[in-house]
């Protein structure tokens, strides 16, 4: 291969890195450690453990990102034989996928961590909101935190011990940090309405409200 072609070659895996969405990236990683996995599989991996530090993306995306990964034959697949009763589809990262795969993970900035707070989005809007209602979905998120906490530490166990899922255990490890710490802030934001709009005073106008008359 020429220096010309060479560097054509680069080029070209250059924009398949640059073209590729999130979504894809995050499947191939799901494939980075060892054995083969159905688009199913992948699925029920990335809801016990990428989505409690990124996002687990949905089975449609999954298996888009699936054919279009093995177009540019960084996946490859098998069909399951006539022993299995339901015919499966089992995929497996390709050298070139790895490649790809290695470099897109140590090139390119990591970039400022986006927040989208469904909750802190309503606080914001909480003038609109009755304050005992405000306050209930804040109760109501810190028990769904606590069970994705629960969820974060059951991940965690199933790592335990196992060599291959040494650097998922870091990542789920600060997981859990981040799910004590958002526990940690939803507790203070119960507090904040509490003092703003003290159990009992639900109805009352403030000072400066209009008035009829």
């Amino acid at each position: 291969m020429t220096n010309r072609q060479f560097s054509k070659k680069q080029d070209a895996r250059q924009d398949d890195i640059a073209q590729l969405p999130p979504t894809a990236w995050a499947v191939l990683g799901l494939l980075s450690f060892p054995g083969e996995r159905t688009g199913y599989e992948l699925k029920k991996w990335a809801d016990s453990s990428l989505r409690f530090f990124y996002w687990s993306p949905a089975i449609s995306q999954i298996y888009a990102e699936l054919r279009r990964l093995e177009d540019l034959g960084y996946v490859t697949s098998s069909r399951s034989g006539p022993e299995e009763v339901r015919a499966k589809r089992r995929y497996t990262l390709s050298p070139r996928g790895r490649e790809a795969l290695t470099e897109w993970a140590d090139t390119g900035g990591t970039g400022p961590s986006v927040l989208k707070h469904p909750l802190v989005l309503r606080v914001w809007l909480g003038h609109l909101s009755d304050p005992a209602r405000l306050r209930a979905r804040v109760t109501e998120h810190i028990t769904c935190t606590e069970g994705e906490l629960a969820g974060v530490r059951e991940a965690l166990a199933r790592a335990e011990g196992v060599t291959q899922w040494a650097h998922p255990q870091v990542a789920l490890r600060w997981a859990e940090r981040q799910h004590l710490a958002e526990l940690e802030l939803a507790r203070a934001m119960l507090a904040d309405l509490a003092e703003l709009h003290p159990p009992g005073t639900e109805g009352q106008l403030p000072p400066d409200a209009p008035t009829d008359g």
